[in-house]
């Protein structure tokens, strides 16, 4: 099955958010803009359909910001953020959002860390002080470092080392993307972080948690002109880090095919992926990555999709098939495929087939009625999203931190709708005519 990295979720919830219900009209959230004079960027978008709101704040920090060696910074110390500041006690900060009828949580990605609220829209001045308390307030010492540290090792054993796909995903995902650090674990190694010192964790927050290294996003029942005040009341006086917050990126190439293959007595069925190494948008692929979005719905994002219908209803070697691809990270990105054979099916019968739909996109390209049907089917499926009214502050967040502009947000559904058939087959070749990617077999011992 394709790997469940929360980037991915993000990007493609983000995609789908913004591409309709018309894709190349106006757009679907009109977001409003605002920068702090110590280079906090505040983002609102209003929705008045009920009184509640979500308030998330974005660092542009996540796991490949961390010192080689030091593997798992950015997640333990997103657990830490939970304990105590100058104002609130260990633990506090999620009592009084529930307290006040509200949730709360965070995550950690290659990327980025984040943090959210959704509550009650009167309450916003409540969760905007909380967060702007513990952005320069948080309190660590030994006695609070080590009992989480032992969260963050149990966390990692019920996630991956007892998983064994998700063991497996850890390894293939290594050998993708080596030497760049989005081949390290999120979570991080395990020595790594029985390694991490205080001074560790209070230097990577001192360096990385600052309001010129953060995103603000609203969304709900709120004016954006009360949320800009509101966020220079509670963040305006925090000051500015003067520091370089993202080192260079290593490049990353692969000049080479790999297969992994992997036996466990934990698992009953075979699964197979194939995973080829892409430039991202942030790397200069920004034109492609539209053709990739809709090439990689065109072949595997459905089961309506040219891989689940050979592999799975024509030739009936499957019992699923599909792709994923994420073409909005920092660094580089991927695009992968995913099969489960059928019992006695060889492996080399899921690949044929493969490689006979590429080579058919690759020489023939796609036809206007598959296109066509493409971009509505990707338009219908904002339908349900944009219902939502915590997933507006997501899509725009996971975009902005990507380096996207509001302009680019805007505009993506226009570039979707622009893309043509000869776009499709370039992006094709570009990407799958090189015989440079990554096979994963986990099957039964």
């Amino acid at each position: 099955m394709p790997p469940k990295y929360a980037e991915i979720f993000l990007v493609l919830l983000y995609f789908l958010l913004i591409a309709g219900p018309n894709i190349a009209k106006a757009q679907v959230f009109s977001p409003k803009s605002h920068e702090l004079d110590n280079g906090l960027q505040v983002v609102v978008i209003e929705n008045d359909r009920a009184p509640v709101l979500t308030q998330m704040v974005w660092y542009k920090v996540g796991s490949m910001d961390e010192p080689k060696g030091k593997s798992g910074l950015a997640h333990y110390l997103e657990h830490l953020m939970f304990k105590a500041t100058h104002k609130l006690e260990a633990g506090e900060f999620s009592k009084i959002v529930a307290a006040n009828g509200g949730r709360d949580n965070a995550f950690t990605s290659f990327d980025y860390t984040g943090y959210f609220q959704s509550i009650g829209a009167d309450r916003l001045p409540l969760v905007m002080a909380m967060e702007a308390d513990r952005m320069v307030n948080l309190r660590l010492d030994a006695k609070v470092i080590e009992p989480e540290r032992r969260v963050v090792l149990e966390e990692r054993l019920s996630r991956i080392d007892t998983n064994p796909q998700a063991a497996f995903g850890v390894e293939v995902r290594q050998a993708l993307y080596h030497p760049h650090p989005y081949g390290r674990p999120i979570i991080g190694w395990e020595d790594e972080i029985n390694q991490l010192t205080l001074k560790d964790l209070t230097d990577f927050y001192a360096r990385y948690y600052a309001p010129n290294n953060a995103i603000l996003v609203v969304a709900g029942a709120i004016k954006a002109e009360k949320v800009f005040q509101l966020a220079e009341k509670y963040f305006g006086d925090i000051p500015a880090s003067p520091v370089n917050f993202r080192d260079p990126l290593p490049p990353n190439e692969r000049a080479t095919s790999q297969t992994l293959i992997k036996q466990d007595k934990r698992i009953r069925v075979i699964s197979w992926s194939r995973r080829y190494l892409v430039s991202s948008a942030a790397q200069g692929a920004d034109r492609m990555t539209y053709a990739l979005e809709v090439l990689n719905e065109i072949l595997g994002g459905s089961n309506s999709a040219r891989l689940y219908k050979s592999l799975v209803i024509d030739k009936a070697l499957a019992v699923s098939a599909g792709s994923w691809y994420n073409g909005r990270n920092r660094g580089p990105s991927e695009f992968g495929f995913y099969a489960e054979p059928k019992s006695q099916v060889e492996i080399q019968a899921i690949e044929k087939i493969l490689d006979d739909v590429l080579q058919d996109i690759i020489q023939r390209g796609v036809s206007d009625t598959e296109l066509a049907r493409t971009k509505q089917k990707l338009q219908d499926a904002t339908i349900l999203a944009n219902d939502s009214l915590s997933y507006p502050a997501r899509a725009i967040g996971a975009a902005l931190i990507s380096g996207v502009t509001i302009a680019d947000f805007e505009a993506w559904p226009r570039r979707i709708a622009a893309v043509t058939k000869s776009d499709i087959q370039k992006a094709a070749q570009a990407v799958f005519a090189k015989r440079n990617f990554i096979t994963a077999i986990l099957e039964p011992e």
